[in-house]
């Protein structure tokens, strides 16, 4: 049977980082709501679209669109052994619509991993974030520098920092994520399937104590 994971977690958790670690273990797909947003944008999709006239409007896309994108990805073969979830559900109107999604596919949440970390940890990592142009890879000016200052290890484009990475600005972010996720979290807290680590440890650590919280059938 296929099995589904949802990643929670502030900005700066980690967990775009975990995620690629987590399905290389595990056997899943990463299913990232930020990129499926953009491919729908770039190909230009009937979702793409239709998400576009909302931004160009300088309004909020609605849940249905975000649904109906994580619904067609869930849909595509290289998903058929589960997924792990990230950026979706934020909302509780989200996450059942999630069920009812998976429920469709012949599935069900298996687990929710709350990554948690420090306030300063985090906006201390997201601050000194390094975004690739290219490919999306990301570093860190002290954790995890390129080989060659501003340049990419991977297809050497450049790197550049993010402009929503200044400390107000990634504050509120921090702020706004605790007060969605808060009855995201106690509503599968409920359901007996959460799971959460302490984000501040290093990567490798934050991964095998994930694996170690995982329901025995889950890691493979």
């Amino acid at each position: 049977m296929a099995a589904y994971i949802v990643l929670l977690g502030p900005p700066g958790a980690g967990k775009g980082t975990q995620a690629k670690r987590l399905c290389e273990r595990l056997g899943l797909t990463h299913v990232a709501s930020g990129d499926l947003f953009r491919e729908h944008l770039k190909n230009e999709t009937e979702l793409g679209r239709l998400a576009r006239g909302y931004i160009d409007r300088g309004g909020l896309v609605p849940d249905g669109v975000t649904i109906a994108m994580i619904r067609e990805r869930l849909s595509r073969p290289d998903a058929a052994a589960g997924a792990l979830l990230d950026g979706f559900p934020r909302t509780r109107p989200q996450a059942e619509a999630l069920d009812v999604m998976l429920t469709d596919l012949g599935g069900k949440i298996d687990a929710v991993v709350v990554v948690r970390a420090s306030v300063p940890v985090l906006i201390r990592r997201l601050m000194g974030r390094l975004m690739c142009r290219a490919g999306g890879h990301i570093y860190h000016m002290d954790y995890n520098p390129p080989r060659t200052p501003g340049v990419c290890d991977n297809d050497g484009t450049e790197l550049y920092q993010r402009s929503d990475d200044d400390e107000s600005t990634v504050t509120h972010r921090i702020q706004v994520y605790l007060a969605e996720t808060a009855p995201l979290i106690a509503h599968y807290r409920r359901r007996g399937v959460v799971t959460e680590v302490n984000g501040d440890q290093p990567i490798e650590s934050v991964t095998e104590d994930v694996l170690a919280s995982l329901p025995a059938g889950l890691v493979r």
